[in-house]
């Protein structure tokens, strides 16, 4: 069952979207050779805590320790911060962050070159940014969930990248995933009927190689990274249907 979101809701969706977006943009800035994903995770843990009086909805969700993901270069997804780990030039590093305020979540990511990046992992980040658009585009009231992963898989699989299968967007609102799930691969007019008012993530996760993934090897039961050791890349905004098309 999908939740329709009332017009206190959607408001309520917006002002925690809002903050969950102004918190990537504070952390580019700090986002640099040398730095270390731990650093990164407490400097976004305090900025929520006291700057934005929100949570972080990470932290211990599920028994996730950190209050950010920092999946870096082969680290597909679920990546958890730490001192050892320091950025190098040339990394890419996606950084995801869900915030909790007045009960609703706010969910979304970016990709982040440190330093200077090399070619290909400069398209890589690209061709996921310009897919998660065109994903977005293909929302509106009377098309289907379908036509989103259609928009990715034919963008993606033209630029010589293949999409991770396993992990999709997701219904967000009270509940951090919900119902429906949003694949980013799929056949135009399949799957559920969109409809004004539905809010969900849409976050493609594309890779450099193949698409075949595996659990990371610190065996930390979260990151997850690819097989073939190639780069990853992934964007993520959360998206309300409008009677007009998206938001």
């Amino acid at each position: 069952m999908v939740n329709i979101k009332t017009a206190t809701e959607i408001e309520k969706m917006r002002v925690v979207g809002a903050l969950a977006a102004e918190q990537l943009e504070m952390i580019a800035e700090h986002i640099t050779p040398g730095v270390s994903t731990g650093e990164l995770d407490r400097i976004c843990h305090r900025y929520t805590i006291d700057d934005q009086k929100a949570t972080p909805a990470p932290l211990n969700y599920r028994g996730f320790p950190k209050s950010i993901c920092t999946s870096v270069n082969h680290v597909v997804c679920h990546g958890i911060p730490s001192d050892e780990k320091i950025l190098k030039d040339g990394d890419i590093i996606n950084i995801d962050v869900t915030l909790i305020k007045d009960g609703f979540h706010g969910d979304t990511s970016k990709t982040f070159v440190v330093g200077t990046a090399g070619v290909l992992a400069e398209r890589l980040t690209q061709v996921c940014k310009e897919s998660l658009y065109l994903g977005i585009q293909a929302v509106k009231p009377g098309a289907y969930l379908g036509d989103i992963g259609a928009a990715i898989q034919t963008y993606v699989e033209k630029n010589r990248f293949s999409i991770v299968r396993e992990y999709c967007g997701h219904g967000i609102g009270t509940v951090f995933h919900d119902e429906p799930q949003v694949l980013h691969y799929g056949k135009k007019g399949t799957g559920p009927e969109l409809k004004s008012g539905m809010t969900f993530t849409i976050e493609p996760m594309i890779n450099a190689g193949k698409r075949e993934i595996k659990d990371g090897p610190e065996k930390d039961g979260w990151s997850i990274v690819t097989r073939d050791h190639s780069l990853s890349a992934q964007w993520e905004h959360t998206v309300l249907v409008t009677e007009q098309g998206y938001e």
